[in-house]
């Protein structure tokens, strides 16, 4: 499993993944984020990003006002600033986007451990679904996601997972072993 904490493999990846880490870098949003244990999220880690995609850090915190005052403080004066306060299934969430060193940011905040969080659960079952798919697998899901599609029904679709719900079906594959997952989904991948 990867270590998406590192966020060292954006250096070395695609040219949007080293736009994404200097983005970062310029705008030190790792480092004002610290206390909160910030993980990139999302497409652009997957390299399946298309070019609407945003950078998705998410973040573990207990004082979700706290969190706000720190981003509003650091990035509150770019006029594309934004704050959203839901419940997300009997969870408090704070959602803060702000456009900046040519990227949308979207901040996710909720009292719930980031390893725990469905964006991170999402994003490490993606990345052991995209090892067995292959570079076929991203070329399609990319393409479905180029058609309007989000990220999660794209990979339902592509690996054809049942299920009415494809965020819910795919944390269903969370507890599969590789070879488990290599037979639930290698033979209803292909079209």
């Amino acid at each position: 499993m990867k270590n998406w904490h590192d966020l060292s493999y954006l250096g070395r990846g695609t040219m949007r993944q080293k736009a994404a880490w200097k983005a970062i870098q310029q705008t030190h949003i790792m480092e004002v984020l610290a206390d909160y244990r910030p993980v990139l999220a999302g497409t652009i880690p997957l390299d399946i990003d298309v070019e609407q995609s945003d950078l998705d850090i998410i973040c573990e915190s207990r004082d979700l006002d706290q969190f706000e005052q720190v981003v509003r403080k650091a990035f509150g004066c770019l006029t594309s600033f934004e704050v959203t306060k839901l419940d997300l299934k009997g969870i408090p969430t704070c959602v803060i986007s702000f456009f900046t060193a040519g990227f949308w940011f979207e901040l996710f905040a909720q009292p719930v451990a980031v390893e725990k969080q469905n964006a991170y659960r999402h994003m490490d079952i993606e990345a052991r679904l995209l090892h067995i798919g292959g570079l076929d697998a991203c070329i399609h899901i990319r393409a479905l996601k180029q058609d309007g599609l989000k990220t999660e029904p794209a990979f339902a679709r592509y690996f054809h997972i049942p299920g009415d719900d494809p965020y819910e079906a795919l944390l269903q594959l969370e507890s599969l072993t590789e070879q488990e997952l290599r037979q639930r989904v290698q033979p209803l991948r292909k079209d």
